[in-house]
């Protein structure tokens, strides 16, 4: 049943959870840009928490699902935020975050500022450092212009076009990952297909090598796009999980 949690900021963020006291940690999803907490991922993980009886939430970012707000209006900043407000109001204790695509990035995040609310980290097809590696360093000059005047618009696979504003690029840029050291104790598992045409695998590979830590795994699902969607995706991804959260287990 979706519920609402409203931010200092006014935001309604729309969630799904799922609680379970007697185990620790829980498991929070994080989305991926312009995706939603309906997604199959999403859903997967949220039946594999109630059949192995751990707590777990999902959510929309502001702009985005259910929640309220334009996604026009979003920055990588916000979201972020918005994460930590769900994490710190909505769960007890460290969680194990999953992050998709952008969500990756959001949850490594986390991990870097508020190391004490991670208790294991798995992302999936992770696109840090998106908005300048991935957008920005691909702008045309007509783009750029029309950035510079306020937005742009991209083609999306997915559906409609992607609307990238001014803000959301040069916000962007005071939390980017990979241009600065990063340490993380708990275990990462970075899952990536070898057919992301979205983000590419040297994305992950670079990633991997960046990261500081010492449980730290990349796993590259052979043929494997962007979305991580498929049966034997998921399973991957569940298994990995289930992996964390035992190795949780109080002795």
């Amino acid at each position: 049943m979706i519920a609402y949690f409203k931010t200092k900021s006014g935001i309604n963020i729309a969630y799904n959870k799922v609680s379970c006291l007697e185990k620790r940690p829980g498991i929070v999803f994080l989305g991926g840009f312009r995706s939603d907490m309906e997604g199959t991922k999403a859903l997967c993980l949220e039946e594999f928490s109630k059949v192995n009886n751990y707590s777990f939430i999902r959510f929309d970012y502001s702009g985005h699902g259910q929640s309220s707000g334009q996604f026009s209006e979003g920055t990588i900043g916000q979201w972020f935020q918005q994460s930590i407000d769900v994490i710190a109001n909505l769960t007890k204790g460290p969680q194990i975050l999953v992050g998709s695509s952008m969500g990756g990035w959001i949850s490594l995040l986390i991990a870097k500022r508020f190391p004490e609310l991670v208790k294991g980290l798995i992302t999936i097809a992770a696109a840090p450092d998106f908005t300048n590696n991935n957008l920005l360093a691909n702008f045309s000059v007509t783009q750029l212009n029309e950035l510079e005047a306020g937005e742009t618009h991209l083609p999306s696979e997915y559906g409609d076009p992607y609307i990238i504003s001014k803000s959301l690029i040069y916000e962007a840029r005071d939390h980017l990952i990979l241009n600065e050291p990063l340490s993380i104790s708990a275990p990462v598992r970075f899952l990536h297909g070898t057919s992301d045409k979205s983000v590419c695998v040297s994305v992950a590979q670079q990633l991997f090598e960046h990261v500081k830590g010492k449980n730290i795994e990349l796993i590259l699902l052979k043929d494997e796009d962007h979305r991580l969607s498929s049966d034997l995706a998921l399973a991957r991804i569940k298994s990995e999980l289930k992996s964390l959260l035992e190795s949780n287990k109080p002795n």
